[in-house]
């Protein structure tokens, strides 16, 4: 089985996390900017670079690493958050770092970005990048999210003050 080192930034402001959706797959899910790390790099400088790549937006803030995943896809049933694209199979054993990244202010409540050079090849990705509470429903449904990215937010929701919100 190959073996890919994977960095994963999750950027919240307050109490909202910055995640993404791939609008031509919606059956994917929500996920957080990240990728893998390339020949050279330190799995803090993937995050920092995928991020930018992914988002269209540059970080000045501290990336605080704050938990690891050991996803070995090919022993994982293709079913609910782990069912991939039809074009773009999960493959292999992935070992991710995740990094958080707080901001105080968002630069954007909804905005699109393409990923222009897909890890596995192929065409440009659409990413459509908005906000969801950490603390409300949709955050708290992991078959909401792809790949098991839902899997940390217990642990980042714990980093967190919850803030009372009013409409």
């Amino acid at each position: 089985m190959r073996v890919y080192h994977k960095a994963y930034v999750y950027l919240t402001c307050g109490t909202d996390l910055l995640v993404f959706d791939e609008p031509d797959t919606p059956q994917l899910g929500l996920q957080v900017p990240g990728g893998t790390v390339d020949p050279g790099e330190s799995f803090l400088q993937s995050a920092m670079r995928e991020f930018a790549e992914e988002t269209g937006l540059a970080l000045d803030a501290a990336f605080d690493h704050f938990s690891d995943q050991d996803l070995p896809f090919e022993t994982i049933p293709p079913l609910g958050q782990f069912k991939p694209a039809p074009d773009r199979p999960l493959r292999g054993r992935h070992l991710r770092r995740n990094y958080h990244v707080r901001i105080g202010e968002r630069p954007g409540d909804t905005w699109e970005h393409y990923e222009m050079f897909p890890s596995g090849g192929g065409d440009p990705i659409r990413c459509r990048f908005f906000w969801i509470d950490l603390f409300g429903a949709q955050a708290q449904d992991a078959e909401k999210f792809f790949a098991a990215f839902g899997a940390p937010l217990e642990a980042l929701r714990t980093r967190l003050p919850r803030f009372v919100k009013y409409s």
